[in-house]
């Protein structure tokens, strides 16, 4: 799969090309300084977190600055923990803090004690809302959004005008969700009918399957052709929602591209995922908090508007993932291997599908 032109840690050439500018970010030439780098991650329900934005963040950082260390925290969902967790880790010195929010709003107050102790800040994957952040890193999330909706005209065809959707979006804490269900209404508005949305509070999958199942009850008599899920937790919410209240298989689309959707993605129980190249985001995050450890900041290819100012912004790009492009998207990409993907039960489908 093409790597973007802005994979910044391995390419200061790239950047240079992208931004129209000389300077770039730094490539691990030297040992460089010592210092403590603070990852700060919202949650353990999206299995991205654990599995591949903190290891890939750690391994770059640690080639590019031998010398720094990685105060890695999870806030488990929680804005006040993720309060604490801030606090503490500059307490003890972090000279940049990288930060996914858990509320995009409410992580301002941990921007500002950041600026208080002359820390930049990288908002990272989550854009943090109304505070100065000094960079954000992250896919074009309103363009997750018109991908999911673009896959879900496409699985229903003719059938759009034949019946309706369940449209579950993620939390609304999170400005990522937003960008998601903003793209995601520009592409299925007035394309679709909507039996029933909402949105799923922490991007908890049990809170997903829980108004599925609320749901469907009242929607009796009435037939439901698809469903626009937001990501891979609430999309596998739905469908065992759907499937024990004995409805048919319909077109359900996701995000994240976990190895558990894929294989249902092999097997026809959901249509599509959205991948976004996370060892590409951690690295980029890595590299730009290694330039910042060392007092550089380079000029990046864009700009996003946070409500506070213009947010020097990376923005990469995400990749519709159908049973049909598996081998040559997340397969060819290395994120996922043949033997992970196609264990045991999988093992036929893989096949059928051209993965082995």
């Amino acid at each position: 799969m093409r790597r973007v032109a802005v994979l910044l840690a391995l390419s200061a050439l790239a950047l240079s090309t992208a931004a129209g500018c000389s300077q770039s970010l730094e490539t691990g030439d030297d040992a460089g300084p010592s210092a403590k780098v603070a990852l700060l991650l919202p949650d353990r329900n999206t299995s991205r977190y654990e599995a591949g934005d903190q290891p890939y963040f750690a391994q770059k950082l640690s080639e590019l600055c031998p010398g720094c260390e990685v105060d890695y925290r999870n806030a488990e969902q929680s804005t006040g923990t993720q309060l604490q967790q801030a606090q503490e880790t500059l307490a003890q010195g972090a000279k940049v803090l990288v930060i996914s929010p858990v509320d995009s709003v409410a992580a301002g107050e941990i921007v500002a004690a950041a600026k208080a102790k002359g820390v930049p800040v990288i908002s990272y994957d989550r854009l943090v809302l109304k505070a100065a952040v000094d960079y954000y890193v992250s896919f074009d999330n309103a363009k997750v959004g018109s991908l999911q909706a673009a896959a879900l005209l496409q699985a229903l065809g003719a059938k759009a005008s034949a019946g309706e959707i369940l449209w579950i979006n993620g939390s609304p804490t999170d400005n990522n969700a937003t960008l998601f269900k903003q793209g995601a209404h520009a592409g299925l508005d007035g394309k679709v009918r909507v039996a029933a949305e909402s949105d799923t509070a922490g991007w908890d999958p049990d809170n997903a399957r829980a108004w599925t199942a609320r749901i469907l009850p009242t929607l009796r008599g009435r037939t439901i052709v698809g469903v626009y899920a937001a990501n891979d937790g609430t999309a596998g919410a739905a469908i065992a929602a759907m499937q024990a209240a004995g409805l048919p298989q319909v077109p359900v689309t996701g995000q994240d591209a976990e190895t558990t959707t894929l294989q249902r993605i092999l097997v026809g129980d959901q249509y599509m995922t959205v991948y976004k190249a996370l060892r590409t985001e951690a690295e980029t995050a890595a590299a730009l908090a290694n330039d910042l450890v060392r007092g550089k900041r380079p000029a990046v290819p864009a700009t996003v508007d946070n409500g506070a100012g213009r947010v020097p912004s990376i923005l990469l790009d995400p990749v519709t993932v159908t049973r049909d492009t598996i081998a040559s998207t997340v397969v060819k990409d290395g994120f996922v291997t043949p033997g992970a993907l196609c264990a045991g039960a999988y093992a036929d489908a893989c096949k059928a599908a051209g993965i082995g």
